[in-house]
């Protein structure tokens, strides 16, 4: 019998799929919530279809065999692209399900969006908002799903409006007293491993050279692979440190933080990111209405009155 769209055996390939990914019969059936005696009978009607063997069975294990790794990549794509457009349609078919998610890098959701949530709560209470906090950026075709990207873009096949354009500066605690330039060689210079660093943000050297400083004339340095950390090291008064001015207005004005002297650097832009296919989805709108309001209430003039309040030591 030919093999078309009518007669595809849906089941035995799903048996399959699942037993070459594990390599195994057993965890496929776990997965399926079947025995392993079914996947194997599913898997011999798919063999005996095609008329080429899958697996070579071996002692509490099988192997694909070369034709098994032929079909598995095909099956994956297959499957992974019937998810998406379910979960598409799903979300839509809800009116806007009360569930999003919003991705963001660790510093901006302990920085920016972490104090910030008990008004988000007030104003949407009956939101589900996960946090997505990775360096890596989350896949927004799966769900309904906004994300906070930090660069210049562009985004292909999603939908990017910039919410602010980011700013740097040398940023201390006040404990450390520093009053010139000069007293830069007697403390460390804060710095951390940018997750991506072809955006090209600012560096020390970039300050220093805007300045009028030679590299040499900072102290030794503190190295951190998390921008986090590098934050609190600030706070507690480890050395100076180039931050965001956007992630650092709360410090900035409390006062544990401030900017002494020196540059500012241009940095990039965050960006309010979506798929389009969830356009319209009212709980979406709805976090996105209120991130906007967060973003612009930032930036109505008092963060660069707060930058120019004179350093007190």
């Amino acid at each position: 019998m030919p093999v078309n769209r009518r007669t595809l055996p849906l089941s035995q390939l799903r048996a399959f799929e699942a037993a070459a990914r594990h390599c195994s019969f057993k965890r496929a059936a776990e997965e399926l919530a079947v025995t392993p005696a079914a996947v194997s009978h599913q898997v011999r009607e798919l063999e005996a279809l095609l008329g080429v063997a899958l697996f070579e069975r071996r002692v509490r294990q099988v192997a694909p065999t070369p034709a098994a790794m032929q079909l598995l990549p095909v099956l994956q794509r297959g499957f992974d692209a019937f998810g998406e457009a379910l979960e598409a349609l799903r979300e839509q078919g809800d009116g806007g399900s009360g569930s999003v998610t919003l991705s963001c890098t660790p510093a901006f959701a302990s920085q920016w969006l972490l104090p910030r949530l008990a008004d988000f709560h007030a104003r949407c209470p009956d939101t589900d908002l996960r946090i997505h906090a990775s360096e890596a950026p989350l896949d927004l075709s799966r769900s309904a799903s906004l994300a906070i990207r930090y660069g210049m873009g562009p985004y292909p096949e999603l939908e990017a409006e910039v919410l602010a354009e980011d700013a740097f500066a040398l940023v201390a605690s006040p404990r450390l007293a520093l009053a010139g330039y000069e007293d830069l060689k007697t403390v460390r210079h804060i710095v951390f491993d940018w997750h991506c660093s072809s955006l090209g943000l600012p560096s020390w050297q970039h300050w220093c050279q805007a300045a009028g400083l030679d590299p040499v004339d900072l102290g030794a340095s503190l190295t951190f692979s998390d921008e986090s950390h590098a934050i609190q090291a600030a706070i507690a008064a480890q050395g100076v440190a180039l931050l965001s001015l956007t992630l650092m207005k709360a410090e900035l004005e409390r006062g544990v933080l401030q900017v002494p002297f020196g540059p500012r650097l241009p940095g990039l832009r965050y960006q309010l990111v979506r798929h389009r296919r969830f356009a319209g989805h009212a709980a979406l709108e709805q976090v996105a209405a209120w991130l906007r309001e967060e973003f612009a209430r930032d930036f109505d003039g008092r963060t660069e009155a707060i930058l120019d309040r004179p350093a007190h030591h």
